[in-house]
């Protein structure tokens, strides 16, 4: 291991001269005594992760609390070596530093709302200083390089929490060489066929690529050489999951893939990228719109460089990148290039490379969970567009904007007063998809009643969708309130809950505290101007609504005793006993439609014999006159389901994404399962998802418990759950 830290040391003084080499060697000895005796999965000694984080940190030209932090970064999680002793021994910063990895490792990116909320911190985190999610890339890139050892379940969440998290986050950092790596090894795990099939292809086409690049490079020298212009030119195979992304988009093998060498040219100034540029189209046949001026108008994350796809000699397309070398340095280490290079972020580059952030922080605000989750990855992990304004103005967009996306980016007052729209001088639907270098004119009127509700499904950035409900939100507050509460009180009526969430205080209560609302109001008012999703709340009312009725149960058993094994007289009828009533009009209640297996309670109606329901359905605890209610069970040869003959009519609701097929596929386990249905319908939901209602016969709640297992099953379907007859 003493090798491990001089080889690190070495590398510590080659890449920072200032660093603070003692420093550094304490750090290391602490976190080597903190993990003493400590083994990773492979076997190896903990320590060696520790230093290997700390050799990417190097790498990224971190300076020197990073580099302790980074030596550190899994003591206060995993021994007994805590923030209080850090801080002591190696000041604040570094401590703080350690605290930060650490909280983002105990992320978990599982439930929407808890997603919500661990996204929400790393960007606090980034916020507050970015070394901490630096560290952190390097945590994961170098766990990622052992996945392999695993367990095979934990090996492919990890390959996708890295793959739709951190190699995009590396991706908007503009540090092209970890988020390449990332995906790689994660693609590895996550298609390892389709990783091996790239792989072998190009081990096949090696020496033909090989070849191919090498004269493209000697040509390129020759007229550079000739024009006097200093340059430095490497060659390259494109990273695998570029390759595999295209092949995925393009539906094409690997030998149908043309363009999938690159090569790069570094020279010395701006004018040198533009004349070389040149030399290279007269070598070369550039392609049509396959030419990118990144550094006229350079990406949100920093990247800078021309860009240009050519047609050699032997008709195989190409990629020419050319760019200085200080842009060469954004590129490769992104923000990290500021303390590589220039020794850490001067305030004014501070705020301009962390815009994005505070921008992001603002437009979680009035954002429900999985809407973040879903438009965090249009605002931060997209491909973007440029257009340009009447004026000349670059407005960078996320590919797919509309020009009401543009407006609401452009002022809040623009989008509000938006009539209309020209693109590069001819009026366009206002939902036309913007593409690169149209010149966008946005059309307002002072007359303009603000914008419509239907925007909100066309925009898509999350900038626009949330001015657009603000607006809603502040100009229409009454018209608000009256069209929540007529959608959630539709809900509430058809999932038989109105009941229960208007009579019962603390069901009210704990919707509220739950989405911060202080009033019936002001929740449909957020209802009515989309702020939150009726589902979301009806959900919270079935929980609620379900414990209380669990907790009455249980009371009242337990004061109860003697009636939990009642003396079972009475004749069947129907399939059920109702005790001291022989052969009486028994009806199943349609509220519940209880089977067998379900526990349940009859109820004398006036004139139509008795109404059975199952024990746990809103209504028992909601009717008048307790003493109507009587007890009921099912015939012993009914309730095992031993007499196929004898089925009963149940309601299901089976929530689905919207995937084509998913229908198709859940009425084929009904028959499949020999499950006859009587009724179904169908509907599309806000957001992707949709809403699948049957009513089918059954023999018991075990023949229904399996049906519904096979249902859930189903690629596509989010949940099954009992629900009411809807006939």
């Amino acid at each position: 291991m003493q090798n491990k830290l001089e080889f690190l040391l070495e590398r510590v003084s080659k890449q920072n001269p200032q660093a603070n080499i003692k420093k550094i060697r304490a750090a290391y000895e602490c976190a080597a005594a903190a993990h003493e005796g400590q083994k990773r999965r492979n076997g190896e000694p903990y320590i060696i992760h520790p230093v290997a984080v700390a050799e990417i940190v190097v790498e990224m030209g971190l300076d020197t609390d990073s580099i302790c932090a980074a030596l550190l970064h899994d003591c206060i999680e995993d021994t007994e070596f805590g923030y209080k002793e850090i801080e002591n021994k190696f000041g604040t910063p570094v401590a703080e530093l350690v605290d930060g990895v650490t909280r983002l490792g105990m992320l978990r990116y599982s439930k929407e709302q808890e997603q919500f909320e661990d996204l929400r911190k790393m960007f606090l985190a980034m916020a507050k200083d970015i070394r901490v999610i630096l560290i952190k890339l390097a945590d994961r890139l170098h766990n990622a390089r052992t996945f392999q050892f695993l367990p095979e379940r934990k090996q492919r969440d990890k390959a996708l929490e890295t793959m739709e998290i951190y190699a995009p986050i590396a991706h908007r950092l503009g540090m092209s060489r970890i988020k390449w790596e990332l995906e790689d090894l994660s693609l590895k795990i996550l298609d390892p066929i389709g990783y091996n099939e790239i792989v072998e292809g190009l081990k096949a086409q090696s020496e033909q690529h090989e070849e191919f690049l090498k004269g493209i490079q000697q040509r390129i020298s020759e007229k550079l050489r000739e024009a006097h212009i200093n340059n430095t030119i490497s060659a390259r195979v494109k990273h695998i999951y570029s390759i595999y992304r295209k092949m995925y988009a393009q539906h094409k093998t690997i030998n149908e893939i043309y363009d999938i060498c690159a090569v790069r040219v570094i020279v010395d100034t701006v004018a040198d990228c533009y004349n070389v540029l040149g030399y290279v189209h007269d070598l070369y046949k550039p392609i049509p719109g396959r030419f990118k001026d990144y550094i006229s108008t350079p990406k949100p994350n920093g990247y800078q460089s021309l860009h240009t796809t050519v047609i050699g000699r032997a008709g195989i397309p190409f990629e020419i990148q050319i760019r200085t070398a200080e842009m060469h340095k954004m590129a490769e280490y992104g923000v990290a290039a500021h303390w590589k290079y220039k020794q850490g972020l001067d305030k004014k580059a501070g705020e301009e490379t962390f815009a994005w952030i505070r921008q992001l922080l603002e437009a979680q605000q009035d954002t429900e969970a999985e809407d973040f989750i879903k438009n965090i990855k249009v605002d931060l992990f997209a491909d973007e567009v440029f257009v340009f304004t009447p004026k000349g103005d670059v407005v960078n967009m996320p590919a797919g904007a509309t020009p009401i996306d543009l407006a609401y980016a452009i002022h809040s007052a623009v989008g509000n007063r938006m009539t209309g729209c020209k693109v590069n001088g001819r009026i366009a639907p206002i939902d036309s998809q913007l593409k690169n270098g149209d010149i966008v004119e946005i059309l307002t009127s002072k007359e303009a009643h603000g914008p419509s509700r239907d925007w909100v499904k066309i925009v898509k950035t999350t900038e626009a969708r949330n001015k657009i409900k603000q607006w809603f939100k502040k100009e229409c507050r009454e018209e608000n309130i009256v069209n929540g509460r007529e959608e959630l009180d539709r809900e509430l009526r058809a999932n038989l809950l109105y009941n229960g969430f208007y009579e019962n205080e603390e069901v009210r209560r704990n919707v509220f505290n739950k989405f911060s609302f202080s009033s019936l109001d002001e929740m449909y008012a957020a209802i009515g101007y989309g702020g939150i999703t009726v589902t979301k709340i009806l959900n919270k009312v079935k929980d609620d609504v379900g414990k209380l009725r669990r907790q009455r149960e249980q009371a009242e058993r337990a004061a109860h005793p003697q009636d939990q094994q009642p003396v079972r007289s009475g004749k069947s009828s129907d399939g059920v006993v109702v005790e001291g009533i022989d052969s009486c009009l028994v009806k199943f209640a349609r509220c519940c439609t209880p089977i067998p297996g379900d526990e349940i309670v009859g109820f004398v109606t006036r004139g139509y014999g008795v109404s059975i329901h199952r024990r746990d359905c809103v209504n028992v605890h909601m009717k008048e006159d307790p003493d109507r209610w009587v007890r009921a069970w099912w015939d012993e040869d009914v309730a095992e389901g031993s007499d196929s003959r004898n089925r009963f009519s149940t309601g299901l609701q089976i929530s689905t994404r919207n995937r084509i097929g998913v229908l198709s596929d859940a009425m084929l386990v009904f028959a499949t399962g020999k499950i006859n249905v009587r009724d179904m319908s169908a509907r599309d939901l806000e957001g992707g998802y949709g809403v699948i209602n049957v009513l089918v016969d059954v023999t018991s709640v075990h023949q229904l418990n399996n049906i519904i297992s096979r249902l859930r099953s189903v690629k596509g379907v989010v949940d099954v759950t009992r629900t009411v007859d809807t006939n």
